[in-house]
């Protein structure tokens, strides 16, 4: 896994062990088995934004501090010059670039997310609280909710229920580009 990927499991250590929580407290936050939790805080796992979105709601800690290890600063605006927002690679899969990493206290969590193509045909699921808007810049991607399946082309957009199952695919062998607004 890559040492982005080892830097965060050992942020969510550290938050872990600052706040005297066991790993069964924080895997219940998440819905996993400490068993499941334990792999993510080892570094050897990709760690969905989903997780680290609960993890940051239920312990007031920014997501941007757990993906990135700053903390916000700014309160009247942030402004994010084109490509060059903090960014994850969370895996070859995946890419999120922050566009709001800086503002503190913030309502929602906006994203340029890049899926690379893919020869699996499984789509990997994920929950978390609140909803997602998604908003198709460049090519064309499966969005999965629960069991179904939407074809999303560019310029389409989407909002959802983030509480429900859900993941994505990008199609046609080409990457997709996708504003995400978690909220």
């Amino acid at each position: 896994m890559n040492d982005q990927i080892k830097q965060i499991a050992h942020r969510l250590k550290g938050l872990r062990e600052v706040l005297d929580l066991s790993v069964a407290d924080v895997a219940a936050v998440c819905g996993l088995t400490p068993e499941a939790y334990e792999r993510l805080e080892s570094g050897e796992t990709d760690i969905p934004v989903s997780v680290l979105h609960q993890i940051g709601t239920r312990y007031e800690i920014d997501l941007s501090a757990l993906m990135f290890g700053e903390e916000p600063r700014m309160n009247s605006y942030f402004l994010t010059r084109s490509g060059q927002g903090a960014s994850v690679q969370r895996t070859k899969a995946y890419k999120y670039q922050s566009l709001a990493a800086g503002f503190m206290n913030r309502k929602a969590d906006p994203f340029i997310v890049t899926v690379e193509p893919s020869d699996s045909k499984e789509i990997y699921l994920n929950t978390h609280p609140g909803q997602e808007f998604n908003y198709i810049l460049e090519g064309r991607m499966i969005l999965q909710i629960g069991e179904k399946q939407l074809t999303l082309n560019e310029g389409d957009s989407l909002y959802f229920d983030a509480n429900r199952p859900h993941g994505m695919k990008a199609l046609d062998g080409k990457r997709v580009r996708f504003l995400a607004i978690i909220l």
